[in-house]
Formats: structure tokens, C-alpha cells, sequence
């Protein structure tokens, strides 16, 4: 197996340049860096990354803890963590917590006994175990897309951790602009298939859809706010629900990817079409989003971005260990398709025929 020597040899360098190189702890000449990499792939050789971490104390690897890995849009952030993560030279250790607190806590505790550097955390709805451990041992962490809130701070305010740093997309303005575009349709009854309680996006993406009704000058009426535990099963059983009212509601806004699937799953078991019977906006774009009949109307969360953010705050957190905590917010798109009623935003002939204006029929609704 090739030595550090030998590539020190075949680039005509010091033993002290090729580490230089491989570490990046002194700038090196453009063309006796490229020598080294030239040595380096000539020769096959693999750094020692166990030796130089009893060295510096870094294992340049990074613990991911995120639960759901099957779902599409942790999927993507996961894509984005791993490239950002690559580009620097760290490794990724994954691990699933399921949502569940207990194990949300002995999966940390795997990944930080591995030795990582940081870890990227996104949390459950109840995460007093796992602050609990990260604060106890001081781990660098980052929380992904769900913010951790403290209950109170000193002046009883409540308001975000600020023992740790956090990225995540909008929640609120994005779910109040999918509320105002089905409120200027016509709708007056506009249901909410919320998260899991307890998680901040389900807290955010509720206090959207408040602030969305009050805006358009509609009342808010609990019994249209239904809880779909962020799943599909939970979802088709919420949907179900809210379309059993006396009243129910004319438009839906479905508040993740996998509720959106249970929400379909139980109109088509009524016979319900979309949107002729029901407008459907959804929180989280998805491959297949525009695949369906109709084309859903959904707000896209950068997640690819999200990770890699994730990643560079991470980065910076163990470079400066002592800097304060911060959370980084990313703006969301509104993707304008079909299932809101409109007619297909994506084709000019329509966009240009006066009776193909976004309009919805007056059945169901209330003025």
C-alpha cells in the first residue's frame, strides 16, 4: 500500500507538503498541488483517516439523524447534505430516529459515540432527550428543517433555542399564500390537513392558514383544521373527517407530500374529483406532482438547499465553536398548477382565452 512517502517521492515534494495538501493547513503553489494530486491518483494512495484523526481530533465525518429517509422530500435533503458534505471532505453516518423520542435519543448517541465531528439533526416533536444529550456533551449540532423552540425564556417570551443552530425552510407565509390564492377563487370553507403536533412546521403552517383566513376576512373554524400526523394514513383518516362535516369545506390545503397522497386516497374512496369537486393546494412539491389529473398547485421547499446549508453552518459552527447560535430560514416557490381550479398556468393558449380566468363554481360555498 502506497505511503505518503512514496507520494512525496513521485511528486519530487516534502512528506510535510503532501500533508499540507491533503489537509489544507497551508496554502501550497497551484502546480506543486497538482503535482501531489498527480502522485496521489497515479499511485492509488488513501490517506490514513483514522491516524490523522487521533492527530487533529477529527474524523471529518458527519452524523445525520433524520427521520422518514423513504420520503421524497428528506430524500432530496439528504441529496444535498451528502453533496455539500462530499465537496468538503467529510463523510456522511445516517441513522433513522422514526419520529420517536426514545429512539431519536439512542440513535445521537450511536452517531456521537462514532466519533463525529457535528452532527445534522432533524427533530421530533418531543426532543427533551436529545437536548438533554447534546447539550450534556457539548456536540456540534444543527437542526434541519424542524426548529427546536424553548418553552420560556427569562422574560417569558417564547421564542427559538439559542443553543443551537438551525436552517429551515418558511412555513407560515408560503401556507397564508396558498389560503389567499383559494380565498380568491371564491372559496369560503377552506380546510387544513395539519402535521404532527408538536413538530414547529405543524405550528407554523397552522398559524399560515390563520393568517391567511383573517386576510381574506373569513372566520376560523376549528372544526375545519384537522390533524393528519404528517402521514398518509393520518391524512386519509383527517380528510374523511373534515369531509363528513354538516359544512364541509370546498378547497383543501394539505401540509406535507405524504398527507397530500392520504387526502387523495380518501376523495377518491367518496367519488370526489379534484377540482370539480374539491380544490386542492399542497405544502411540499414532489417528482410526481405534476403527473397527477389534475396537476397539484403546491408550495416547493428548496431542500437540496436546505441540506447543504445545513452543512456549510455546521462547517462554520466547528470552525468558530464560541460564535453565537443562528437560524437560517430559506424562502419557499409557489408552483401554480391545475388542482386549485385554475386553468393550466403551463399553457399559453389558455392563459389568453378571457373564459379560462381562474374562477371556481359557487357550489358548496358560503358568501
Amino acid at each position: 500500500m502506497p505511503t505518503m512517502a512514496d507520494v512525496a517521492r513521485r511528486a519530487g515534494v516534502s512528506v510535510a507538503t503532501v500533508s499540507h495538501v491533503l489537509n489544507d493547513t497551508r496554502p501550497v503553489l497551484p502546480h506543486t498541488r497538482q503535482a501531489v494530486l498527480d502522485a496521489i491518483d497515479a499511485l492509488g494512495y488513501t490517506p490514513n483517516t483514522l491516524a490523522r484523526s487521533l492527530v487533529t481530533s477529527r474524523t471529518r465525518s458527519i452524523g445525520l439523524a433524520v427521520s422518514a429517509i423513504s420520503n421524497p422530500y428528506f430524500t432530496d435533503i439528504l441529496q444535498g447534505v451528502e453533496a455539500a458534505a462530499l465537496a468538503a471532505g467529510y463523510s456522511l453516518l445516517i441513522a433513522d430516529p422514526h419520529d420517536d423520542p426514545v429512539h431519536e435519543r439512542k440513535v445521537v448517541q450511536l452517531l456521537h459515540e462514532r466519533r463525529v465531528d457535528g452532527m445534522i439533526v432533524a427533530p421530533s416533536a418531543d426532543p427533551r432527550g436529545l437536548l438533554s444529550y447534546l447539550t450534556r456533551h457539548s456536540v456540534p449540532t444543527v437542526f434541519l428543517d424542524r426548529l427546536v423552540y424553548v418553552p420560556e425564556t427569562t422574560d417569558g417570551a417564547a421564542g427559538v433555542s439559542p443553543r443551537f443552530d438551525q436552517v429551515c425552510a418558511e412555513n407560515a407565509e408560503p401556507t397564508t399564500r396558498l389560503v389567499a390564492h383559494l380565498a380568491e377563487l371564491g372559496h369560503r370553507r377552506i380546510g387544513l390537513v395539519a402535521g404532527l403536533p408538536g413538530l414547529s412546521t405543524t405550528a407554523e403552517r397552522i398559524t399560515g392558514y390563520r393568517h391567511g383566513l383573517a386576510a381574506a376576512g373569513l372566520p376560523h373554524d376549528e372544526r375545519l383544521l384537522a390533524h393528519g400526523d404528517s402521514s398518509s394514513a393520518g391524512a386519509e383518516r383527517a380528510t374523511a373527517a373534515l369531509l363528513s362535516l354538516a359544512a364541509p369545506p370546498t378547497a383543501l390545503v394539505t401540509a406535507n407530500n405524504a398527507m397530500t397522497i392520504g387526502a387523495l386516497r380518501a376523495l377518491r374512496d367518496r367519488g370526489l374529483s379534484v377540482p370539480d369537486d374539491l380544490a386542492l393546494c399542497c405544502f411540499d412539491d414532489f417528482t410526481w406532482a405534476d403527473l397527477f389529473s389534475p396537476r397539484l398547485t403546491a408550495i416547493a421547499q428548496p431542500s437540496r438547499e436546505i441540506g447543504a446549508q445545513a452543512v456549510r453552518v455546521l462547517l462554520e459552527r466547528l470552525d468558530a465553536p464560541d460564535r453565537p447560535a443562528r437560524t437560517v430560514r430559506l424562502p419557499c416557490a409557489f408552483v401554480h398548477r391545475t388542482s386549485c381550479g385554475c386553468a393550466d398556468p403551463s399553457e399559453p393558449s389558455r392563459r389568453s382565452e378571457p373564459s379560462q380566468k381562474c374562477e371556481v363554481s359557487a357550489k358548496g360555498s358560503t358568501p
